[in-house]
């Protein structure tokens, strides 16, 4: 089936002109992305035309797990809670490049390098962890 696949591809970019050069090389992408822009927008507007649109003063009033909220709906969140998620994605964010690494490792030379790079790298990380970890940027209060 895959081969099904490329060759009807390769039939159509030949057909368009575009079997060759960098354009070519992204026409998957590029069809990939309109038929997901095409169902994001289908969906959008079966739901609009679709859907039923009786708004009820209980409808329009603030939903928070079947109970009445119990307070302002716009309140603000306390700075911890911004705090500890800039922590996260910077630590995530830092922990995306083991996977490259990791893929590369068995190919590239010299390993031992590589190994004391990476080494280097999670001691950076885990000392960031451990600063951050005393002086109580992880406590939820």
């Amino acid at each position: 089936m895959m081969n099904f696949t490329r060759l009807l591809l390769r039939r159509v970019l030949f057909a368009a002109g575009l079997e060759t050069g960098m354009l070519g090389d992204y026409l998957p992408v590029l069809i990939l992305m309109i038929v997901a822009a095409g169902f994001a927008a289908g969906a959008i507007v079966l739901s609009h035309v679709a859907g039923t649109k009786k708004p009820t003063h209980r409808k329009l009033s603030p939903y928070e797990c079947g109970l009445e909220s119990p307070g302002a709906p716009h309140e603000r969140l306390p700075v911890r809670f911004y705090l500890i998620a800039m922590l996260f994605i910077l630590f995530d964010i830092e922990l995306i490049f083991l996977y490259p690494w990791a893929v590369v490792f068995n190919r590239m030379q010299p390993r031992t390098f590589l190994l004391l790079e990476m080494l280097v790298f999670i001691l950076v990380l885990l000392v960031g962890y451990v600063y951050a970890w005393r002086k109580g940027a992880l406590d939820w209060e």
